[in-house]
């Protein structure tokens, strides 16, 4: 089913309402993207990976109803998923890293070939510790990995989602980035 942008934005904002049929209409229409979404992240992973892409969209889209968020549009709702895919997959490793006593630890690779391309891949884990330590520095710039890199949404996307201008997300992304890439070399 093809996704209508403006038609998502309307169930979601019916869903957020407490209309169930509109939850219930909204997934067939955003389930392709939410698998792109899910591909991407599983594309980072190693190959022995035991979580399966349909698995890691399922159970995000279930972390999302179990929330009862409240969505304003299409772009914030791609955010809360992408957020929650990223729970799934740090849950997961932390799950196989306890049962490995601390190894197996799941390693990703971030796509930003300007800023990361000298860098090995890196732990999912590490990076969701320092997107953490970010977080409190900089709230802003923490959403804006997660929306750019997460939820791969774009420059305007992600400018539309936190209501600021694209000059201003692609600052801020550029900076985030530089200083994800010194706090992981720093923690290696």
């Amino acid at each position: 089913m093809e996704e209508n942008p403006e038609r998502v934005t309307q169930l979601l904002l019916e869903a957020s309402h407490g209309d169930q049929h509109a939850l219930d209409a909204v997934l067939p229409i955003v389930y392709d993207e939410l698998r792109r979404l899910a591909r991407s992240y599983m594309r980072r992973e190693r190959r022995e990976h035991t979580l399966q892409t349909t698995a890691l969209v399922h159970e995000a889209y279930l972390r999302l109803l179990g929330q009862n968020a409240k969505f304003a549009n299409r772009g914030h709702f791609f955010a809360i998923a992408a957020k929650m895919m990223r729970r799934v997959l740090v849950d997961h490793a932390k799950h196989v890293g306890r049962a490995k006593r601390g190894g197996g630890a799941v390693k990703i690779s971030l796509d930003e070939p300007a800023v990361f391309s000298k860098a090995p891949d890196m732990n999912l884990v590490a990076l969701d510790e320092a997107l953490a330590r970010l977080e409190e520095q900089d709230p802003q710039r923490s959403k804006i990995v997660e929306l750019r890199f997460f939820a791969g949404l774009s420059n305007e996307e992600a400018a539309q989602v936190l209501d600021i201008s694209t000059a201003t997300v692609q600052r801020q992304w550029a900076g985030a980035r530089a200083w994800l890439y010194h706090e992981l070399k720093r923690k290696e």
